[in-house]
């Protein structure tokens, strides 16, 4: 609240709290806005579970009262915000939705931009961005390095899946169904020496890049090239691959510094604008 004026004249008032407005009750605005944090709560909840969820179970996952959950999800529904799932017997995202997302018409490459710069700062090394393109990776974004030796692709260029590591933490993210679909896509053309040569080697690594969110390249793609990888999903579900590659000699003495400075920046983006729940 606003404190009382001070009967001194030169003591300037406090500045009014940017939630309150001159003549409104602070606890009704302190309501409104707890009221809203629920909303988008219970709305990232469903969107987590595109099939819908009944109101008990959205109060678990939120821990409010189903009374209270059962008001809001009324409310978003009068908005066009939710609406039935298949069979009556929950509640999902509804139509308005959609058209609230191609809105904002965000680009991915926007959102993780300023993570891009400040990993290639750490690292002084290139950082690429990713996005799935049926079965390549394909740049559509870099930060260029600093180093005078410094791998350096063209955004727009496609990469294979199973020889890359942006490639890689993007197989890395499918389900099993569409890991099964992908495997009659991929070719594993030998680039290198030590591109993987089956998919029972690919899998391995894919194993591997789910328990650390990390995938390598060790020279499968290209000799003389190491790279690191993260995977993450964008608005709408895109899914995207984040990248460090390095000169073979650098990698071999930075990758733990790499690594590391690789997976501070998907925290980051994590609980900043790719925040989901």
């Amino acid at each position: 609240m606003r404190k009382s004026e001070s009967s001194v004249a030169a003591a300037a008032p406090s500045p009014t709290p940017l939630t309150e407005y001159p003549g409104e009750d602070p606890r009704a605005a302190r309501a409104g806005i707890q009221v809203i944090a629920r909303a988008a709560e219970i709305l990232r909840t469903l969107s987590s579970h595109p099939g819908g969820l009944s109101l008990g179970a959205i109060a678990k996952e939120v821990d409010l009262p189903r009374s209270t959950v059962q008001r809001i999800v009324d409310a978003l529904g009068a908005e066009g915000l939710t609406m039935s799932a298949s069979g009556g017997s929950g509640v999902r995202l509804g139509p308005a939705i959609l058209s609230l997302a191609n809105a904002t018409k965000f680009e991915i490459a926007d959102l993780v931009r300023d993570a891009l710069v400040d990993l290639s700062k750490a690292t002084g090394e290139t950082v690429d961005l990713s996005i799935l393109d049926q079965n390549k990776a394909v740049f559509i974004d870099q930060v260029q390095g600093t180093h005078v030796l410094r791998a350096v692709s063209a955004v727009g260029a496609a990469f294979p899946l199973h020889c890359s590591a942006n490639g890689k933490a993007l197989l890395a993210m499918l389900d099993d169904a569409a890991l099964a679909k992908m495997k009659g896509k991929l070719k594993f053309e030998q680039l290198t020496p030590h591109t993987l040569r089956s998919w029972d080697d690919l899998a391995k690594d894919i194993e591997s890049t789910r328990a650390t969110h990390v995938a390598v390249d060790r020279e499968e793609n290209s000799l003389g090239i190491c790279a690191v990888a993260i995977g993450l999903l964008g608005p709408m579900d895109q899914r995207i691959a984040i990248s460090v590659p390095t000169p073979t000699h650098r990698f071999v003495q930075n990758e733990a510094l790499l690594t590391e400075k690789l997976v501070e920046c998907r925290a980051r983006l994590l609980a900043g604008p790719l925040r989901r729940a």
